[in-house]
C-alpha cells in the first residue's frame, strides 16, 4: 500500500489520538469535551502501535515513522500510568463502569432477568402446589440431600459444630461455585446464545423447584433466613451473566456488515464489563453467604431486614446506573 493511501485511511485516528493525549497532558478534567475524548483510549493506543509496526515494516518515510513513534511513546506513558492505579480503577468500575455497562446493554439485561426470574417464580409456585414436580428437576438422592440440609434438627446440629475456620473454607467454596455457574452461563452464549438461554431457564427452574418444595415441606425457618441475604447478589449476578452470554449469541447471529468472527469479537469486548460486574456481585454473594447467611447468632428478623435491604440496594444500584450512566 502506498504511504499516501495509508495516511488517508488512518489520519483521522491519529489526529483523534493526539487530541486525547493533549487532553491527558493538559489535565482538562473540567472540560466535558476533553473527558469525552478519552473514550476508547486503550483501543486507539493499540491501533497506533499497529500503524507504527506497519509503517516500519513497509519502510515509509522517517518523518511518518517518527511521528507515529512519538504518539506511541506518549500513549504508552499515559496508558500504563492510568493502569497503575488499581484500587482507583476498581472503585471507578464499581461505582461507574458497571452501571454504565448495564445501561448500554439494558435490553440483554432485562431479557436475562426475565428468562431467569420468571421461570424461578413460576416453578416455585407450581412446586409449592404440587411438591412432586421437584422430581422433574432433581433425582431422589438430590432431593433427600437438600431436605436433610435444611431440616431444622440437622441444621441446628451442623451450625453448632461449625467454627470460624469453616466459614473461610465455605467462603472459598462459594466463590468457586458461584463464579463457575456465572462463567458457564456467560461462555455458553457462544453457542448462538442457546447455551445462555438454557442455563438461565434451567437455573431459574432448579432454584424455584427447591424453594417451592422446601416451603411446602415447612422448612421455611431454615431455608429462607439463609438465602434471603446473599440471594440479591447471587441471583442478579447469574441473570446478568446470562445477559452477557446472550450478547455473544446476538453477535454471532446478527453480524451486520461485519464477519461473524469480528462481530463475535466486538460482542465479547462489549460484554466483558458485564462479566467483570458479575464477578463482583458473586464475590459479595459468597462473602455474605459464608459469614452472614450461615450465622446462627443472628435472629431471623435481622436476616430478613438485611435481606430486604440488600435487594433494595442491588435494585437501586442497577436502576440508578441505567438512568445516570453515560
Amino acid at each position: 500500500m502506498k504511504q499516501q493511501v495509508f495516511e488517508q485511511q488512518n489520519q483521522a485516528l491519529w489526529e483523534r489520538f493526539e487530541r486525547q493525549l493533549g487532553a491527558l497532558e493538559k489535565r482538562h478534567k473540567k472540560d466535558k469535551a476533553a473527558a469525552e475524548s478519552l473514550d476508547h483510549f486503550a483501543d486507539h493506543y493499540r491501533q497506533i502501535c499497529h500503524s507504527l509496526a506497519l509503517a516500519q515494516e513497509r519502510q515509509y518515510s522517517p518523518h511518518l515513522i517518527d511521528h507515529l513513534n512519538d504518539l506511541a511513546l506518549r500513549g504508552h506513558q499515559h496508558f500504563y500510568r492510568r493502569k497503575g492505579h488499581i484500587l482507583y480503577n476498581l472503585l471507578q468500575f464499581v461505582l461507574q463502569g458497571f452501571p454504565q455497562a448495564i445501561r448500554r446493554e439494558y435490553r440483554f439485561v432485562w431479557l436475562g432477568m426475565l428468562l431467569f426470574f420468571v421461570p424461578a417464580l413460576v416453578m416455585g409456585g407450581l412446586t409449592w402446589l404440587d411438591p412432586n414436580l421437584v422430581y422433574a428437576v432433581y433425582g431422589p438422592d438430590d432431593v433427600e440431600q437438600f431436605v436433610k440440609m435444611y431440616d431444622p434438627d440437622n441444621h441446628a446440629k451442623f451450625s453448632e459444630n461449625r467454627g470460624s475456620s469453616d466459614d473461610f473454607v465455605m467462603f472459598g467454596f462459594y466463590i468457586k461455585n458461584n463464579i463457575g455457574i456465572g462463567f458457564q452461563t456467560f461462555a455458553s452464549g457462544i453457542l448462538l446464545g442457546i447455551g445462555a438461554l438454557f442455563h438461565l431457564i434451567f437455573n431459574g427452574v432448579a432454584i424455584g423447584a427447591v424453594a417451592g418444595y422446601l416451603t411446602e415441606l415447612g422448612h421455611t425457618e431454615t431455608f429462607w433466613p439463609f438465602v434471603v441475604g446473599h440471594g440479591a447478589f447471587e441471583l442478579t449476578g447469574i441473570a446478568i451473566s446470562g445477559a452477557a452470554g446472550l450478547k455473544l449469541g446476538y453477535g454471532l447471529l446478527c453480524p451486520g456488515r461485519l464477519t461473524r468472527r469480528q462481530s463475535l469479537i466486538n460482542a465479547a469486548r462489549e460484554a466483558m464489563p458485564l462479566v467483570y460486574g458479575v464477578f463482583f456481585l458473586l464475590l459479595v454473594a459468597a462473602f455474605v453467604e459464608a459469614f452472614w447467611s450461615s450465622s446462627t447468632n443472628l435472629p431471623d428478623t435481622a436476616k430478613y431486614v438485611a435481606g430486604a435491604s440488600f435487594w433494595l440496594l442491588v435494585i437501586s444500584y442497577l436502576c440508578l446506573g441505567v438512568r445516570r450512566g453515560s
